[in-house]
């Protein structure tokens, strides 16, 4: 390791934390105006032409609002909770891919890869740094020295728990499916068909757990107003709480960078592209162009569902994870892996296996949280 070598991580580095503190800026005007058109609203239109400038307008005003500090809060826990609840948001991407290797440029007179680090065990690495992201939740929740915001952190880790299993058996889908742990490979395997479409379920588990991991709507109970004030920022204001708020919107960039190289083939064009000019094979710059499409359109689901789905009530939250998505990935595991035998092993039309038995697994998990919902609405009609 050289010091040329150091200096160009640190650099790449500086540029994508500088990007995803932009694109935290201008994901929170996306959302607004999303949400007010799904509802029927206006959205930010005073600051700037179309409210362009509404997130600088609340960039200032979050830098001049006064903070604070309950008197018997942890100060140090208090202080640093912020900042280790936003440092894996801005990590775990580090060895996600933007370009195939062919795709290097120079600069200085040096090759620049399309990507920080290329690990060989890049999906541990994701998965690693996503477990300990509850971490500063929970010292934020704590060092407050509020119950309502100590019980708001102490919900955040028992959803990441509880939805931690599912999220880590649906790594183990992919990782089947391309046979590799390492993030090119993965992306590479799906030139000629997307996980998403191999595996749909295991990819919608996937996204529900996630949400669940950030504490998104409708899985936000972490924050319900309605019974802990706000959770576990309840005591947070100003810089503290930007810091707070950026980590959730960082956390949903770096979550759809993921989604979009695990199931909908990262930097690689759709298949029915390949051959044309639209292919990264050809036109290789068009490779974090798809990324930037693929994660606009992910992040607008997201948006999504908190604009159509209500919170769902805790024990429910939690019956979910353990009851319907922890089993389900069990079973979406064996179906897979016998997918991926039978079709090695007799004819490659059995992959078809994979993406028709997963959604039969899925629609009987379906039906059965729609009858187990029937028996308690009738048991509650009948008392």
């Amino acid at each position: 390791m050289t010091l040329a070598n150091v200096l160009e991580w640190l650099a790449k580095g500086l540029v994508w934390v500088l990007i995803l503190l932009g694109g935290f800026a201008y994901l929170t005007y996306y959302e607004r105006r999303a949400l007010a058109r799904i509802q029927v609203r206006i959205g930010p239109n005073r600051a700037g032409p179309l409210g362009l400038l509404q997130p600088i307008a609340d960039a200032i005003k979050l830098i001049f609002k006064e903070e604070f500090m309950p008197a018997r809060a942890d100060k140090l826990l208090f202080t640093l909770a912020p900042i280790i609840t936003l440092f894996p948001a801005l990590v775990i991407t580090a060895v996600v891919p933007f370009a195939p290797e062919g795709a290097n440029f120079e600069l200085f007179g040096r090759t620049i890869t399309w990507y920080i680090a290329d690990l060989n065990v890049g999906v541990l690495y994701i998965m690693s740094i996503a477990s300990i992201g509850v971490y500063g939740i929970v010292l934020a929740g704590w060092s407050s020295n509020n119950k309502y915001a100590t019980l708001g952190g102490l919900r955040s880790t028992a959803q990441m728990i509880s939805y931690e299993l599912a999220l880590g058996l649906s790594f183990i889908l992919v990782i089947l499916l391309a046979n590799s742990t390492r993030l090119i490979d993965i992306v590479e395997a799906q030139k000629d068909m997307w996980f998403a479409v191999l595996q749909p379920v295991g990819m919608l588990i996937f996204l529900i757990a996630t949400l669940a991991e950030v504490n998104r709507a409708p899985f936000d109970m972490p924050e319900a107003e309605q019974e802990l004030a706000a959770g576990y920022h309840s005591e947070y204001g100003g810089m503290k709480f930007a810091l707070l708020f950026m980590a959730e919107y960082d956390k949903m960039i770096a979550i759809c960078t993921i989604v979009a190289s695990l199931f909908f083939g990262g930097y690689r064009e759709p298949w029915f592209l390949q051959n044309t000019i639209l292919s990264v094979d050809k036109t290789p710059w068009l490779g974090p162009l798809y990324v930037f499409i693929k994660v606009f359109i992910l992040l607008f689901g997201m948006i999504w569902v908190r604009a159509t789905l209500p919170r769902i009530r805790y024990d429910r939250l939690m019956a979910f994870g353990w009851k319907v998505l922890l089993p389900l990935s069990l079973a979406l595991i064996f179906l897979t892996a016998a997918g991926i035998l039978l079709s090695e092993q007799v004819t490659p039309a059995w992959q078809w296996s994979i993406p028709l038995t997963s959604l039969v697994a899925g629609l009987l998990a379906l039906n059965g949280v729609y009858q187990s919902l029937r028996r308690k609405e009738y048991a509650r009609a009948r008392a």
